[in-house]
C-alpha cells in the first residue's frame, strides 16, 4: 500500500482557537458567505484538475465550498484575511469534515490577502487554478493578478456579482464588453455558467451572483507585444464613446494609420483579434 499524503496546515493565526468561535460575515472584507451546498458543489465541479493538482480558494469563509473541493482529492490552499476563518479552518473545520479530511489531498490553510502574496512561496513554477467566492469588492482586481501569472494558471474559476461576470464573458458588439472583456478572452476561454440568487448568501447581497469558468488558450501568447496591448486595449476604452482615432490620439500616430478603417470605430466593436492586429500596426508606427 501507498503511503498516506499528511495533511499540511498553516498553523500561525493572529487569533487564538476557542471552541465557540464564531465566523461573521464582516462588511469591510466584502464578505457574503454561501451557504448552498449544491452550488458549493458546482463551483468544485467547474476545475478539470487536467495537468495540475494545485488550487487556491480565495475568501473560503466557513468553508462550504472547501469542503466540495477537498472531496476532489486535490492540493488546496485555502487564504482569507479574516483571522476568524482561519481559526475556523484549521480548528473545527477538520473535525466537522472528517469525509474531506480522508481523501488523497492536502488543505494548506493560509492567512494573507491574495493581491499582496507572493504564490510562488506556495507552489514554485508548478501549475495551480484559482477558483472561490470572491468579495465583490476586489473580485476585477483578482483577474487581473490573475493575468499576471496566467503561465501558471490554466484554469480559473468562481463567484462574482452578475454584472462583472457577464461582463469578463461578453462578446464584442455589446455595451458590457470592455477592457476586462478583452484581457481577460486574450489568454482565456471564457464562459458564464449560472446566475446565483442573493437568498443563499448569509448575510444576502443587494444583487444578484454569477458564477464562470476561464480555461486557458491553447497558445495564449500574443502575436504582439503585450505591454503595448494592455496599453492600448485601457485606452480605447477609457474614451469608450469616441471613435479609436481620437481615444488613442496620444499615441502620436502617423495620419496614414490612422486612416486604417480600424480607427473609424468604437473600442466595443473590435474583436479581440481587433485589438491585436491593431497594437502590431501602431507597433510598427511607432517604432
Amino acid at each position: 500500500m501507498g503511503k498516506k499524503k499528511k495533511k499540511h496546515y498553516e498553523q500561525h493565526s493572529t487569533k487564538s482557537w476557542k471552541e465557540d468561535s464564531p465566523v461573521k460575515a464582516k462588511k469591510h472584507l466584502g464578505q457574503h458567505f454561501l451557504k448552498d451546498e449544491e452550488i458549493a458543489k458546482k463551483i468544485a465541479d467547474t476545475l478539470s484538475l487536467e495537468g495540475y493538482r494545485n488550487v487556491v480558494e480565495i475568501g473560503p469563509g466557513t468553508g462550504v465550498l472547501t469542503k466540495h473541493l477537498l472531496l476532489r482529492d486535490m492540493n488546496l490552499v485555502a487564504m482569507d484575511l479574516d483571522a476568524d476563518s482561519i481559526v475556523y479552518l484549521n480548528h473545527s473545520f477538520p473535525l466537522e469534515h472528517p469525509k474531506a479530511m480522508a481523501g488523497k489531498g492536502s488543505l494548506q490553510v493560509v492567512e494573507a490577502d491574495f493581491l499582496k502574496y507572493d504564490l510562488s512561496d506556495l507552489f514554485g513554477n508548478e501549475p495551480f487554478a484559482i477558483t472561490g467566492n470572491f468579495p465583490y469588492n476586489i473580485s476585477t482586481q483578482i483577474v487581473f493578478k490573475m493575468l499576471e501569472m496566467k503561465e501558471q494558471v490554466p484554469e480559473f474559476s468562481g463567484m462574482f456579482q452578475k454584472e462583472v461576470a457577464q461582463r469578463i464573458c461578453e462578446g464584442e458588439g455589446n455595451k458590457t464588453y470592455g477592457i476586462l472583456s478583452v484581457l481577460v478572452q486574450a489568454y482565456y476561454d471564457a464562459e458564464y455558467l449560472f446566475t446565483v440568487p442573493p437568498q443563499v448568501f448569509d448575510p444576502p447581497p443587494k444583487v444578484q451572483s454569477g458564477v464562470l469558468r476561464l480555461v486557458r488558450k491553447k497558445h495564449f501568447s500574443l502575436d504582439c507585444d503585450e505591454k503595448l496591448f494592455f496599453r492600448v486595449v485601457k485606452a480605447a476604452f477609457n474614451q469608450r464613446r469616441k471613435t479609436i482615432r481620437n481615444s488613442l490620439k496620444a499615441f502620436d500616430l502617423s495620419p496614414e494609420l490612422k486612416g486604417d478603417t480600424l480607427f473609424d470605430q468604437r473600442p466595443e466593436q473590435l474583436s479581440v483579434n481587433d485589438f491585436i492586429a491593431l497594437t502590431k500596426k501602431i507597433a510598427l508606427d511607432i517604432a
